[in-house]
């Protein structure tokens, strides 16, 4: 399997909607998860640059569809944030429909990265968008970010509980890994999954 230079990945543009993207052609990997949950810091740590996905202090940062190419045909791609609760109610259904949109009908999408908080993970929002993915036949890597947060003990305790979840609830093998930005745990999961889909 080859593996990619995400180094080299660069920003492409950014569209308020799936009306905006580029031509549905090649290959897109898309990153999702509640507004706070280090999303933007997952994408920098991946393609080890510190300022190519805009990181703040403040939630709900992320508001359009931002695409990122790592080689030609090769896209990552960081959608807004979800369940950020200090923003207007249209706001937050706008949000819900760029998501949604994205996800039923963009024909280049071949995996879903989901991000949660390994302290309070699959919150209804989730569950949600993790049903939505698998009715649209799109293949799932659940990422456990901030595990730099918790002791050894309690990363192995919540990914068993993720993990028995996902089979019960969902129906599906997923897979799930601990990830944190700050020291690189699940850092060759992560890119080892993302090149198995840009090789597909």
């Amino acid at each position: 399997m080859l593996t990619f230079n995400y180094h080299a990945t660069h920003f492409m543009l950014s569209a308020p909607n799936i009306h905006f993207l580029p031509a549905d052609i090649g290959i897109e990997i898309a990153f999702a998860g509640c507004s706070n949950v280090g999303k933007s810091r997952a994408i920098n740590t991946l393609v080890n640059q510190k300022n190519l996905c805009y990181t703040s202090k403040l939630p709900g940062r992320t508001q359009l569809i931002n695409l990122f190419e790592v080689m030609k045909g090769k896209r990552l791609v960081d959608l807004p944030g979800y369940g950020y609760a200090k923003v207007s109610k249209s706001m937050k259904f706008q949000w819900k429909y760029i998501l949604t949109e994205y996800l039923q009908s963009r024909q280049t999408l071949k995996g879903l990265v989901i991000l949660m908080d390994i302290r309070n993970p699959l919150k209804d929002l989730d569950n949600k968008i993790i049903k939505l993915a698998i009715q649209s036949n799109i293949q799932i890597l659940l990422l456990l970010t901030k595990a730099d947060k918790v002791n050894h003990n309690l990363r192995k305790i919540q990914l068993e509980i993720v993990r028995n979840k996902c089979l019960l609830e969902f129906r599906s093998d997923i897979q799930v890994e601990i990830f944190s930005s700050l020291n690189k745990i699940g850092l060759y999961q992560l890119s080892h999954k993302i090149d198995s889909w840009f090789c597909n």
